[in-house]
């Protein structure tokens, strides 16, 4: 598990293919090229302390990320629950409901019109009426909303997997550019929800998969998404203050993520500068965006619940 006062003695960096600097602005407004940095292949097994604070949180609020419902944590309620913790997943504003639902037409048309903001400020809400600071476990789009909240101080601890990027992040990656094209392209309606098909499910969440739970995940996990929450990772509700204190922040990647690449994660652990808080990185190796549902979300999960004890 890499730490943030590790990064500079411990990462290779090595510029990046600035060439396509014009694109980079073309995609993300405001976004600069910039390093790209890679993680050490090797990460050390995090021990389990003796002795936990007993004023450490044990509620968590699990966050979902795009073209995902609360489902998704279905598994991962159950494991930290018979841990101890008490547990919620609420869905975005117009996530709740069957996924077959959500795809309707109807749906769809309501969805388009979200936005990030509406996103953010409804899990502002949650945490607002909770007896406690919760510990707060995002997923995607839901990993950049749990930043958020830890950098507000409505959390106590955080844990962002596969995290989108805050604003003004961005790295130069084919994989990147392709999987987010279909929300990110100025061709594409804006205001009009973007419904993935399982070709561009398999490529942007499920690469490393085979192509029977690829599509089991995309028929019962997958549902359309709104435009303009994706991209908003360019405007200020996506912005973060890296140079404040924060309390403790994991971040997780996956090797083989192709819509949100381990170096974007990196880049975006790399940013916070603020050496008196927890802030550790780690990389799972031939993982991809799916890591929270696939067959080994568990290992995941446990990680993470190592991390928590640890606190």
């Amino acid at each position: 598990m890499l730490k943030l006062n590790e990064l500079r003695a411990n990462v290779r960096t090595s510029k990046a293919f600035c060439g396509s600097l014009l694109l980079a602005a073309f995609l993300l407004p405001g976004a600069a090229c910039a390093d790209q940095t890679t993680a050490p292949a090797a990460a050390p097994r995090v021990e389990v302390s003796s002795a936990r604070i007993s004023t450490a949180p044990r509620t968590i609020v699990f966050i979902h990320g795009m073209f995902m419902t609360p489902k998704a944590w279905d598994n991962w309620q159950a494991y930290f629950q018979a841990r101890g913790y008490t547990t919620l997943a609420p869905a975005w504003p117009l996530h709740e409901g069957p996924i077959q639902q959500q795809w309707s037409e109807a749906s769809q048309a309501r969805l388009g019109k979200l936005t990030l903001d509406e996103v953010v400020e409804s899990y502002r809400q949650v945490l607002r009426r909770l007896p406690e600071k919760p510990i707060v476990i995002g997923h995607s789009m839901g990993g950049l909303v749990a930043q958020k909240l830890l950098a507000e101080g409505l959390a106590a601890q955080a844990v962002a997997i596969d995290s989108a990027p805050a604003s003004g992040l961005i790295v130069l990656q084919w994989s990147f550019i392709r999987s987010n094209w279909p929300v990110i392209s100025p061709f594409a309606p804006a205001n009009k929800a973007y419904a993935p098909s399982l070709e561009s499910f398999r490529y942007a969440f499920a690469n490393c998969l085979p192509d029977a739970e690829s599509e089991f995940l995309y028929r019962n996990y997958i549902v359309p998404e709104s435009r303009l929450v994706g991209r908003a990772t360019s405007e200020k509700v996506a912005e973060i203050d890296f140079s404040q204190r924060h309390g403790p922040l994991l971040m997780l990647a996956g090797e083989n993520d192709n819509i949100i690449p381990a170096s974007l994660n990196l880049k975006n652990f790399g940013k916070y500068s603020d050496e008196s808080s927890v802030t550790n990185f780690h990389k799972f190796n031939n993982q991809c965006h799916a890591l929270i549902v696939d067959k080994h979300w568990k290992d995941v999960a446990d990680y993470v619940g190592v991390w928590l004890e640890n606190q």
